[in-house]
């Protein structure tokens, strides 16, 4: 995995959606304000919490430098990796705007293109050396970690009568899982040999899928600790053929290391033992009004059955498991 102590990486390189951009999306398009990354950074810094992500974590667990986004321009450092992940980012390619639905342009594939792109133009010679730059060697030892797939499912459940297309939503899952394993051999053919995978979280368990949930649900439809069971079904789903197509590493993978983490049995079980762990109800949402099928966004506010709701970000950023879409620092520690 790695010579000497195998949990000693000189750079992370790191592939995904919100849950480890760490200014890709803020840099290029609208920047996040605050109260995004209020708990800890007393600023905003475009991550899409209250504070530090995972991806945060695993860098100061390894003595690193937090990762810079590949498309920040101003101030990054990269000679400990980069982060090429950007909010609202997909598996597959999108084929809606940013603009229109909110889906990044830069899916997995367009994210290893840019690491290929960063790689060739960091060892140009005429690029000359750089104490914020990384060496081939560097390149060579570095964890390459990815955290994507949520957004490709809510686009799934978005566009399906899930009674109706369950099976019909199997041959999706696989194309996603299968680019997952594909942009993996072409990050190995590159200079990758340790790979450190999240699957997806259960997104039946998510404030903002319960939004359009009838009031009462119909019998059956959640499960024991308020979550929409056919949804977290199709996160196991995903995650199971994720896990198929990365474990073991393929042949063609020689000297690689993979290790696939169960984010969702993780975060599931957090949500479910909420109060032993210090958290409120888990439907709750720190950042957002989302209830009986009204969606407000913090610092907005809206006419909902006769009374005006304005909509501020909750007082006890750590006492809440759900920020908005994204979670709270808290969450990550804990998880």
């Amino acid at each position: 995995m790695h010579s000497g102590n195998p949990c000693r990486f000189p750079a992370i390189c790191n592939f995904g959606d919100s849950n480890s951009d760490t200014g890709g999306i803020s840099a290029t398009f609208y920047p996040i304000r605050l109260p995004y990354g209020q708990t800890y950074f007393g600023k905003a810094v475009g991550r899409a919490s209250d504070g530090r992500l995972m991806i945060n974590f695993f860098a100061e667990h390894l003595g690193l430098r937090h990762l810079s986004a590949y498309l920040n321009s101003v101030g990054a450092n990269y000679h400990h990796g980069a982060s090429f992940a950007t909010g609202s980012a997909t598996i597959r390619m999108p084929n809606v705007t940013f603009m229109e639905h909110g889906r990044s342009p830069f899916n997995l594939q367009i994210q290893v293109v840019q690491f290929n792109q960063f790689k060739e133009r960091v060892l140009d010679p005429d690029t000359g050396s750089s104490a914020r730059l990384p060496k081939l060697e560097t390149f060579r030892e570095g964890l390459y970690t990815i955290d994507i797939g949520q957004n490709d499912l809510a686009d799934l459940l978005n566009n399906m009568n899930f009674a109706m297309e369950y099976k019909k939503a199997i041959p999706a899952i696989q194309t996603m899982t299968g680019q997952v394993a594909y942009q993996i051999e072409i990050l190995h053919f590159q200079v990758g040999r340790a790979f450190w995978v999240h699957n997806t979280g259960p997104i039946g368990s998510l404030p903002y899928t319960l939004t359009w949930v009838s009031n009462p649900p119909p019998h059956g439809y959640l499960d024991e600790h308020g979550c929409i069971k056919e949804q977290n079904e199709l996160a196991k789903e995903f995650n199971r053929q994720l896990k198929d197509e990365i474990m073991p590493p393929r042949q063609k993978l020689a000297n690689a290391t993979n290790t696939y983490v169960d984010v969702c049995a993780a975060k599931y079980g957090l949500i479910s033992d909420a109060k032993n762990q210090g958290f409120g109800p888990p439907a709750e949402i720190c950042r957002g009004y989302f209830k009986d099928y009204v969606r407000i966004t913090c610092s907005n506010s809206r006419r909902v059955n006769g009374t005006e709701i304005y909509v501020r970000p909750c007082a006890n950023p750590s006492s809440v498991i759900s920020w908005d879409v994204s979670t709270t620092q808290k969450l990550q520690i804990t998880g």
